[in-house]
């Protein structure tokens, strides 16, 4: 099938874990089926801090949920595993009145539900979530079990690459940057980053790294205490008039931080006992999407150097390989909507393509006009929505 090939490596999602606990106000101990026996899916209410689950319990195996925004702001719910720090399973960028089907593939254990309103800071309304052993076993083909393990193969290993490219990478940035080649620098800055946004469901899965790498001045002046990443040297290379420029001490301090942040994430995806299970991958592919959707479309990651195309290029090409490696998986389910997605990726691309400058570059994201914001963003919405559906598909 002609479908568009993305010459960049493949993308990956956050990691298979296990369990936590906490308690929620205003959650009753309901117990609910929701697993792949077809049962209604639990309704998360979710409204600011809030974050209130029909059920406290479940079978194990597929997992449901109708995840309600009730609130006025956008918000994120978790499950989070027994340390109460890895997440096991998540659905970013709930818009304000907005509902919207979440899937995941629980083992027995004890976890933790939770949100996070404007997707910063502290996770609130944590309460304890238990799965309980369900005794059944779902029935899987030789030949479908053998198109998932390959998927799992493929992705585990697009991920290392894409980190492995990024350590690489951000420590190009960063000498260019404190040798004061800012002209190198500030070509660099987002042609690294796109190794990191292939792949920051995974980073996000890790607790502390996301924030330490990749957080905005906004979010950082909302939640207080010292800001670092990738943001923080973009802003010194694209300084706004009357800002203070980083002094060189400064500046090193920051691109010191930003390597061993880098590098600690590339032990932690190198490490033997990094996993990532089936249905993060789909849902990987769904969340870079809803990031689009929700912020990139809107100039707001790159504020200072309205790279913000690049970073769109790169979810999609992450969205676009998490889904090729369960694509045949999935087409032996529901082609139709396999056909779909194919077709919704390479409209998107065809229209990203639009905005290319140079050999590998983008025209700045200030250059598109409101008309060509509204077709960038219609084709992104077009394929979010089937997309949204992936995961259910590929573990139903």
């Amino acid at each position: 099938m002609n479908r568009t090939v993305f010459r960049t490596p493949v993308l990956a999602l956050p990691l298979g874990i296990g369990a936590a606990m906490a308690v929620l106000a205003g959650c009753t101990a309901n117990t609910a089926s929701s697993g792949p026996g077809g049962a209604e899916p639990l309704e998360v209410t979710i409204n600011g801090a809030q974050c209130e689950v029909s059920a406290v319990e479940v079978p194990s195996g597929t997992a449901r949920f109708t995840l309600v925004n009730a609130g006025t702001e956008p918000n994120e719910f978790e499950i989070l595993a027994d340390d109460k720090l890895r997440i096991v399973g998540e659905r970013e960028n709930l818009g304000p009145g907005t509902t919207t089907d979440f899937t995941v593939v629980l083992e027995p254990g004890t976890y933790y539900t939770a949100c996070k309103p404007n997707m910063v800071g502290e996770v609130t309304g944590v309460a304890e979530f238990t799965v309980t052993d369900s005794g059944e076993e779902i029935e899987v083909s030789e030949d479908e079990q053998a198109l998932r393990d390959e998927a799992v193969v493929a992705y585990t290993a697009y991920v290392r690459d894409q980190v492995g490219a990024l350590l690489t990478r951000t420590e190009e940035f960063t000498t260019a940057y404190t040798e004061g080649d800012r002209d190198l620098a500030r070509y660099l800055y987002p042609r690294a980053r796109m190794h990191y946004e292939r792949i920051e469901p995974t980073a996000e899965a890790f607790g502390d790294i996301d924030p330490a790498i990749d957080l905005r001045e906004a979010d950082s002046q909302e939640l207080g205490g010292e800001w670092t990443g990738w943001h923080v040297l973009e802003k010194d290379l694209w300084l706004p008039a009357g800002q203070r420029a980083l002094s060189p001490e400064e500046g090193r301090e920051m691109a010191d931080a930003l390597n061993r942040e880098t590098r600690k994430l590339y032990d932690l995806v190198y490490a033997e006992d990094f996993t990532i299970s089936l249905d993060e991958i789909s849902n990987g592919a769904i969340a870079l999407l809803e990031e689009v959707a929700t912020t990139k479309i809107t100039g707001e990651e790159e504020i200072f150097s309205h790279t913000d195309l690049y970073d769109i290029q790169a979810n999609l090409e992450g969205a676009s390989v998490a889904f090729g490696t369960v694509r045949d998986l999935a087409e032996q389910k529901d082609p139709e909507l396999v056909a779909e997605i194919d077709s919704r990726f390479d409209s998107l691309a065809s229209t990203l393509d639009g905005y290319r400058s140079g050999d590998d570059g983008f025209v700045p994201f200030t250059d598109l006009d409101a008309a060509e914001r509204k077709q960038l963003s219609d084709a992104v919405n077009a394929l979010r929505r089937p997309l949204a559906t992936l995961t259910e598909v590929v573990v139903g």
